[in-house]
């Protein structure tokens, strides 16, 4: 069962965070994040590698506390009201946690006993259709490809309907094909009215799901908006024939800066 919103909380961004600040003894990782992502909405937190991305959403996740700054997830401090926030979110981290030994069926079946929640094979079967599972459900994960195994992993996270998703790099180390199935998957999330807020270091997968895109760099937002905006910080192309339009890499490169030439080899 998904924790109740109040009026306050319904009406509020799903996630709001003010001056997130967090150091690991000497390293400093954010510097003051601020981000508000609205209820239904797919908000991509695009970075490199250390930008700081996970350690956002351990810190709302409740699996680390920040240094200072705030930060409220469905309504909910993550400081001083965890139990709450824990009730209202669920995480996917960088690779698939399920079962290989059961079935996809009985590893649902086992997350809705966990949760004490009625009818679990029930839930079990509707998430299996709704991530067109339904024929791979009685077979072990074992045989599963790396999407289905994804796309398992998500349905798992749903059980208990919770309003808020984060996806910490859902898509790290998967084909192009199971890339693509986890996307649909995502935006069935986003359809069903589930805010996520999703980690990516891929360019073009903030492209395709997110609704804004946040840049995260060197520990701060540095921009934040839809893609059409974010094209806009650009100068228009000057063409004879035909207008380039920029794509999400031109403003990546141009707000964070080009590779070190070592970095390159």
């Amino acid at each position: 069962m998904s924790i109740p919103a109040t009026t306050s909380q319904v009406h509020g961004p799903a996630i709001q965070v003010q001056g997130l600040e967090k150091s690991f003894k000497q390293v400093t990782v954010l510097r003051g994040v601020d981000l508000a992502v609205p209820r239904g909405s797919i908000v991509a937190l695009l970075g490199s590698n250390g930008a700081g991305k996970t350690t956002v959403v351990r810190i709302l996740a409740t699996l680390l506390r920040a240094d200072t700054g705030t930060a409220r997830v469905n309504g909910f401090d993550v400081a001083t009201q965890a139990a709450e926030v824990r009730e209202s979110i669920s995480l996917t981290g960088q690779f698939a946690a399920v079962d290989e030994i059961l079935t996809g069926r009985e590893n649902l079946v086992l997350v809705a006993r966990l949760r004490h929640l009625r009818q679990p094979g029930a839930i079990a079967d509707e998430l299996l259709r709704r991530f067109s599972l339904t024929e791979a459900g009685g077979r072990r994960v074992a045989t599963y490809s790396g999407g289905m195994r994804r796309r398992l992993d998500i349905a798992m996270s749903l059980i208990g309907n919770p309003p808020v998703i984060f996806l910490d790099e859902p898509t790290t180390g998967l084909d192009p094909q199971a890339r693509i199935e986890v996307w649909q998957a995502v935006k069935e999330l986003a359809r069903g009215g589930t805010t996520v807020l999703l980690t990516t270091q891929y360019l073009d997968e903030a492209e395709q799901l997110a609704d804004r895109i946040a840049i995260l760099h060197e520990g701060r937002i540095i921009v934040d908006g839809t893609l059409d905006e974010l094209k806009k910080l650009l100068p228009a192309a000057e063409v004879e024939y035909v207008e380039k339009q920029p794509t999400l890499e031109d403003v990546f490169l141009s707000l964070v800066g080009a590779p070190k030439e070592q970095e390159q080899r």
